[in-house]
C-alpha cells in the first residue's frame, strides 16, 4: 500500500494505491474530496478492494491541492490524465463516483486511448435542477460555516431510510470531528459541479460503460442515469432499488459488480 502525491502545475495531488496486479483501476471520489483528501488513508480505503489486489493495482486520487478560481470539471479531468501519465498509468479501468463520475466522463471523451472501461456511479451528465438545488444549498451552508447542517443534510439526501433510522443520531456528533480548516476547496469543487454539462459530447464515449445508480437519489435526481444510458452507445445500466446516492456504500455487492465489469 502506498500514500503518495504527484506534482501538477506548481501544486500537488494526493493519491493512494494498493494491490500489485498488472491491470489498473483508477477511482475518483465525489464532492466529499473537497472536505477531506485521501492523504494518508491507504490502509482504510483499501479495505473494500482486497479482492482486487491480485489482478489489479488500484489508485484513488484526490483533486489537486491548490485549485484556481473557475476551475472546471474538464480542467480536473485534464489534471487527472496528467497525474496518470506521471505515474506511468497508460491505460486503466476508471470508476468515477458522483462528482468523480463527471470528471470521468470528460476523461473518456478527451482521452479514449487511456480508458479501457468506464464505470459511472451515482452521477449525471449535467447539473440538472435537482443537483443545482442540492449543491447550492450545500454552498450556502459552507459559506455560513454551519458544518453540522452540511453533514446532516448530506447524509439525509444520500442514504436510504433504513440506513438513516439506524445512524441518524450519530451525524451531528460526526460533524464535530470532520470540520475542515476552511471551505475554499469544497466551494471550488461545488461551483464546478454547477457549471458542468457534457450532454452534447457523450456520444464520443466509445469504451464499454457501466452506469450504476440508486432508484431514489435525492442528490442527482432519478433521471440522470437513464440520460447517461441513452446517450452512451452500448452502455449498461444497473439500478439498486430502494437505495439512493449512497448506493456505493450501502449495496453489499457494489464492489463485486465493479470487479466483474472491469474483469471482462
Amino acid at each position: 500500500m502506498k500514500n503518495g502525491s504527484v506534482v501538477i502545475d506548481h501544486t500537488d495531488m494526493y493519491y493512494v494505491s494498493f494491490g500489485a496486479g498488472a491491470k489498473n483501476l483508477v477511482i475518483l471520489p465525489g464532492l466529499s474530496d473537497g472536505l477531506a483528501t485521501v492523504r494518508g488513508k491507504a490502509l482504510v480505503l483499501a479495505a473494500p478492494y482486497r479482492k482486487y489486489f491480485q489482478d489489479y493495482t488500484v489508485y484513488m486520487f484526490s483533486r489537486k491541492n491548490e485549485m484556481p478560481d473557475q476551475y472546471s470539471i474538464r480542467d480536473m479531468a485534464e489534471d487527472q490524465i496528467q497525474a496518470m501519465k506521471i505515474l506511468g498509468i497508460e491505460q486503466a479501468c476508471l470508476l468515477g463516483v458522483s462528482q468523480g463520475g463527471m470528471i470521468a466522463q470528460y476523461m473518456a471523451i478527451d482521452h479514449p486511448e487511456m480508458i479501457t472501461r468506464l464505470l459511472l456511479a451515482v452521477t449525471a451528465p449535467n447539473a440538472n435542477p435537482v443537483i443545482q438545488d442540492t449543491v447550492s444549498g450545500w454552498i450556502d451552508m459552507a459559506r455560513r460555516g454551519d458544518h453540522t447542517a452540511l453533514m446532516v443534510d448530506t447524509a439525509e439526501k444520500m442514504y436510504s431510510e433504513k440506513y438513516l433510522r439506524k445512524n441518524r443520531k450519530y451525524f451531528p456528533l460526526l460533524a464535530r470531528f470532520t470540520k475542515p480548516r476552511d471551505y475554499d476547496r469544497f466551494l471550488k469543487n461545488a461551483r464546478a459541479i454547477l457549471e458542468f454539462d457534457c450532454r452534447s459530447e457523450l456520444s464520443k464515449i466509445s469504451c464499454p460503460t457501466l452506469i450504476i445508480a440508486g432508484s431514489d437519489d435525492h442528490v442527482i435526481g432519478n433521471d440522470a442515469a437513464a440520460q447517461l444510458h441513452q446517450s452512451i452507445a452500448g452502455s449498461e445500466l444497473y439500478i439498486y432499488e430502494g437505495l439512493g446516492h449512497g448506493a456505493y456504500e450501502e449495496a453489499k455487492d457494489f464492489y463485486d459488480r465493479v470487479q466483474k465489469f472491469c474483469g471482462h
